[in-house]
């Protein structure tokens, strides 16, 4: 599996490295406008210069900090109603309909409500990235409880313990890889929200901050580096959860995938 892994992983960085080659031939031979779309190497010589600023790390800083306190309060609010919502089904089917008409509404459409409830950008920035990371939270957390092992519930009611000692002791630890996914899911939207809330939203700070003040100065290379950082820093959250996630849950299928 893991020679696999380096295999694609090799694959993939020489995909990349090839377009960039690409791009860079392209813009030199003047089929790309170097006015409109920066050289390569100019782009990628911006992004080391930014990772030296006080500025765009306060930024990353603040977005960051935005997406840290938004995920917390979801899995806190999410995977408890998770747990109730899967273990009460009376709660669970009163439920549903609610649940599954504000699921699919797309978090960037509330932008303008989210501004208007919250004087502060940085409020409506994590009440989005809360509404947004619940339902992945929510939904693999009940997922999770329907997989739980009948028999083993059974089994700790014939012994006299009830209905909350059963969901810590045995639906609460066999739901835990899937709340795991459901984190990871979370974990790879919150920035594409936070961003989008900082461009749309203005003001503040952020790296949706950073990318629209560039893009007033005409600055298209430190536009682009930004964007690169942004998705340097989602890669790399991602692939940290999925290595914790393989650590602890290396016993369950799902974990791996």
């Amino acid at each position: 599996m893991s020679t696999l892994r380096n295999r694609r992983g090799i694959l993939g960085a020489a995909g990349v490295l090839g377009f960039l080659v690409l791009v860079e031939a392209l813009g030199r031979l003047g089929v790309i406008d170097p006015e409109i779309i920066p050289l390569v190497s100019t782009v990628l010589a911006t992004t080391v210069e930014i990772a030296f600023e006080g500025e765009f790390l306060s930024n990353v800083g603040d977005t960051l900090l935005a997406c840290l306190i938004g995920l917390v309060i979801a899995i806190a609010t999410a995977v408890p109603a998770g747990l109730l919502l899967g273990t009460v089904p009376v709660i669970e089917r009163s439920v549903r309909p609610l649940v599954e008409f504000l699921r699919p509404i797309p978090s960037v459409s509330l932008i303008p409500l989210a501004m208007f409830l919250f004087t502060e950008s940085q409020d409506a920035k994590i009440a989005l990235i809360v509404y947004t990371c619940a339902w992945p939270l929510l939904i693999n957390t009940m997922y999770g409880l329907s997989d739980v092992d009948p028999q083993a519930k059974q089994t700790l009611r014939s012994f006299g313990f009830g209905g909350m000692s059963i969901v810590l002791r045995v639906s609460l630890p066999s739901a835990a890889p899937f709340i795991a996914t459901g984190i990871r899911i979370a974990l790879s939207v919150t920035l594409i929200v936070a961003v989008s809330v900082e461009l749309i939203a203005g003001g503040g700070g952020g790296i949706g901050n950073f990318l629209s003040l560039a893009g007033s100065a005409n600055r298209v290379d430190r536009m682009l580096a930004g964007t690169i950082w942004a998705g340097l820093i989602g890669l790399a959250a991602n692939a940290l959860f999925m290595a914790g996630e393989r650590r602890l849950f290396h016993w369950h299928q799902g974990s791996t995938s």
